[in-house]
């Protein structure tokens, strides 16, 4: 099958509910089977856990003006983890989907991961060009986490969902 296949087909239906499916049993297999829904599994708890440590410092610098090189350390750490998973997480869509990206079931989770990875990569340009005061770049990492929540929250109800549909889809 290829690409534009995959992006034509029509998405299965829960067997008794009529609403589309996430996966059809091809791609859960592929899913299940595939290393990377691991590495996705490790990352994504690691990036939120370096999140929160860096939200922290960055509320931090912003409420005392202490702590600005660990504090921009911090967001450097967090884009990092950021361009892992958004890597890792393209490999994975192309192994279960045949898509690197904007899959049918994860179209809008990646749209929105793009506004997310654009905002963590302003905060990088605009340190390493020095470019705003310290400031200036810990509100845009602001904003950059901001995004991030709201996406964290997408993945997080997609995956609800897919279990859910599991749960449903089994036999009785």
């Amino acid at each position: 099958m290829n690409g534009n296949e995959i992006w034509k087909r029509k998405p299965p239906e829960i067997p008794g509910h009529g609403r589309p499916a996430l996966y059809t049993e091809a791609e859960r297999r592929r899913r299940d089977e595939s290393r990377w829904t691991v590495v996705q599994g490790v990352l994504a708890p690691l990036q939120f856990a370096i999140f929160l440590g860096s939200l922290a410092l960055v509320l931090r610098y912003l409420s005392t003006g202490e702590g600005a090189i660990v504090a921009e350390l911090s967001v450097v750490a967090k884009t990092l983890a950021l361009y892992a998973i958004m890597v890792t997480g393209s490999i994975w869509e192309r192994h279960v989907f045949g898509k690197w990206l904007f899959a049918r079931p994860f179209f809008w989770e990646d749209v929105f991961s793009i506004l997310v990875l654009a905002l963590h990569t302003a905060y990088l340009v605009m340190l390493a060009g020095a470019i705003g005061t310290v400031e200036q770049r810990m509100l845009v990492a602001l904003a950059a986490y901001a995004t991030y929540v709201v996406n964290a929250g997408q993945f997080l109800l997609k995956l609800r969902a897919a279990r859910l549909q599991a749960a449903q889809a089994a036999p009785a």
